[in-house]
C-alpha cells in the first residue's frame, strides 16, 4: 500500500528551508536583544520596562529573546473576518488566500476620458463598487487618497464611502488615533456594537513602524487602540533594500523581522490573544531613480521568505501585489500576473494592493477588473484536481473507447465546469468570429466591462438609519479634527 499517495493535486511552493529559517529568527533575535527597538512612545517604553526591557540612551529598548518568543505564541494563528451583515467571508489562517485592494493612492485614471488627475472621493467609491461585483476580490480598501475632502477626515470619508458602497470587508488605515477612533466608531455602528465588532470583525486597521526600527508615537497609539478594541490589526514594516534597510535581501529581511517581532511584543504584552496580521514589504530601490520597486523579483523573494516564517510561527499574514507601470498597459499585467501567482504560491493570507501602478501611486478601476480575471486564474490553479479512481476515469476511457468522442458524454457533463478554467474577458474565439466581434483587445473589453459595471452594479445599500448615522459620525469628525496636527 502506497501510504504516502495524496488525490488532491496542488501546487506547492516554498523558499526558506526549516534551518535557514530558524536563522532569520535567530538573528532578529539577536538584533531586538542587543540593538533595539527606539520605542517614540513613553507608555510603550514603560510597558516594556515593566516587563523585563532595558531602556537605553535614546528610547532603545533591548528586548530579551523569552519576550519575543512568549509573545510569538500567545499572537492568534486563525483571525476570522466577516462582511458589515456578519457573514464569514475570510478565514485567515494556513496557507488560504484572499485579495484585496490597496489605500492611499494619489492618483487615479478616470476610466471614461482616460485621464489622469489627482484622486477624488468618487475614486474611492467607483473601486469599492467595481469590488463589490468582482467575485475573486475579497475585500476592498480606499484605492484613492481622496483631494477634495478635508485632509484630516480623508479617511473617515473613505470608510464612510466603502461602507455604503460594497458589503465585502475593509481594510483601512488612518493618519492617528484621533480620526481612527471614528472610523471604529462608524465600524461599531454598522454591525451593531463594539461588542458586535469584536466578535465578527468587518474592518481590519493598517499601521506600520518606520524604518530601521522605529516605532513612532502614532502607530504605537494605534497598535495599542486595536489591542484594547480586539480589532484586527496588520503591523508591517515597508523597508527600501540600499534605502532604509541594508541593500542585501538577507540583510533587509533581519532588519523587518526585528522590527515584526517588537511590534508583536508591544501588541501582545497589551492584550495578549489579541488579532495581529503581520509580514512586511521589503521592497528595493531603484538606484537609477531612488524609487521603490513592485515588479521587482526581489520583492517576490522578501515576501516568499516572510510567508515562510509566518507559516513556522504560525501567525496570518499580509502581502502585497503591483506593478511599477504608470499606465494599464502590458507591463501592468505581467507585473500583476506575476505577483498574483507568487503571492498565492507562498500562501500568503491577506493579500493587498491589487490594481496598483506606478510603485503605489496610481489607481484605475479597470486595472481591479483586470485583476479579478487574474486572481481568477490563479486561484483555479491553486485548486489543482483530484486523483482519485473516479476522476482517472478508467471507467470512462473503456466506455469511449478507441477512435471515439468524449464530447456528448455525461461523464463530460458532469465534470467539465469544476474541471475547466471559463475565462470572463480572455479571448476563446477563433480568429473569423474575433473579427465579427470587432477584433477588441483585452484591454478594450476589460474598460468596457469597467464602464457597464459602474454604470449598472448596485451594491446592497446600507439601512436608511445606518447611513444617517455614519453621516452624523463623518460630521462629527469634520469638526473634531479640523485643526488637528497628527504626530507621528
Amino acid at each position: 500500500m502506497n501510504t504516502g499517495f495524496r488525490s488532491q493535486v496542488v501546487p506547492e511552493y516554498r523558499l526558506l528551508t526549516e534551518n535557514q529559517i530558524q536563522e532569520f529568527h535567530r538573528a532578529a533575535l539577536e538584533v531586538n536583544e542587543k540593538i533595539g527597538a527606539r520605542i517614540n512612545s513613553e507608555e510603550g517604553v514603560e510597558l516594556l520596562k515593566q516587563h523585563g526591557c532595558t531602556v537605553t540612551e535614546g528610547n532603545m529598548v533591548l528586548i530579551p529573546n523569552y519576550l519575543v518568543e512568549e509573545c510569538l505564541a500567545s499572537a492568534p494563528s486563525r483571525i476570522d473576518i466577516y462582511n458589515r451583515k456578519g457573514e464569514e467571508a475570510m478565514h485567515l489562517e494556513g496557507r488560504n488566500i484572499y485579495f484585496g485592494l490597496g489605500t492611499d493612492l494619489i492618483n487615479s485614471y478616470d476610466v471614461y476620458t482616460g485621464e489622469m488627475r489627482p484622486s477624488l472621493l468618487k475614486d474611492a467609491a467607483n473601486a469599492s463598487r467595481v469590488t463589490d461585483y468582482c467575485s475573486h476580490i475579497d475585500f476592498v480598501s480606499s484605492y484613492a487618497l481622496p483631494h477634495d475632502v478635508p485632509t484630516n477626515t480623508a479617511y473617515v470619508e473613505s470608510v464612510k464611502t466603502m461602507f455604503e458602497n460594497t458589503v465585502k470587508p475593509i481594510f483601512s488605515t488612518a493618519a492617528g488615533l484621533e480620526d481612527l477612533k471614528f472610523i471604529v466608531e462608524m465600524a461599531e455602528t454598522v454591525v451593531g456594537g463594539a461588542d458586535e465588532l469584536r466578535v465578527k470583525p468587518c474592518l481590519i486597521h493598517y499601521s506600520e513602524p518606520t524604518g530601521p526600527l522605529v516605532h513612532s508615537y502614532g502607530a504605537v497609539r494605534k497598535l495599542f487602540y486595536c489591542a484594547d478594541k480586539g480589532l484586527p490589526i496588520t503591523y508591517a514594516p515597508g523597508d527600501l533594500l540600499g534605502g532604509s534597510a541594508p541593500v542585501t535581501l538577507a540583510g533587509g529581511i533581519v532588519q523587518a523581522l526585528a522590527e515584526v517581532q517588537a511590534g508583536i511584543v508591544l501588541h501582545q504584552l497589551r492584550r495578549k490573544g489579541a488579532p495581529i496580521i503581520s509580514g512586511w514589504a521589503v521592497v528595493p530601490m531603484d538606484m537609477r531613480t531612488c524609487t521603490l520597486s513592485y515588479g521587482a523579483p526581489e520583492f517576490r523573494l522578501t515576501n516568499s521568505a516572510y510567508s515562510d516564517i509566518f507559516h513556522w510561527y504560525g501567525i496570518p499574514m499580509w502581502s502585497t501585489v503591483g506593478s511599477d507601470a504608470h499606465v494599464f498597459d502590458e507591463q501592468a499585467s505581467m507585473e500583476h500576473a506575476f505577483t498574483t501567482l507568487m503571492a498565492a504560491l507562498d500562501g500568503a493570507n491577506l493579500i493587498h494592493d491589487v490594481g496598483y501602478m506606478g510603485q503605489g501611486l496610481i489607481g484605475n478601476p479597470a486595472m481591479v477588473v483586470m485583476c479579478n480575471e487574474i486572481i481568477s486564474y490563479v486561484k483555479r490553479l491553486m485548486r489543482g484536481f483530484e486523483m482519485n479512481r473516479e476522476m482517472m476515469a478508467i471507467e470512462e476511457i473503456r466506455k469511449v473507447g478507441a477512435g471515439g468522442t468524449h464530447l456528448a458524454e455525461e461523464y463530460t457533463m458532469k465534470y467539465f465546469k469544476q474541471e475547466l478554467w471559463d475565462p470572463a474577458l480572455s479571448n476563446r474565439d477563433d480568429i473569423a468570429v474575433w473579427k465579427q466581434k470587432g477584433s477588441c483587445t483585452y484591454s478594450h473589453k476589460v474598460v468596457h466591462k469597467t464602464m457597464e459595471i459602474l454604470e449598472t452594479h448596485r451594491p446592497e445599500e446600507l439601512p436608511g438609519d445606518v447611513k444617517d448615522k455614519l453621516g452624523a459620525i463623518a460630521e462629527r469628525a469634520d469638526k473634531e479634527l479640523a485643526g488637528i496636527h497628527f504626530v507621528a
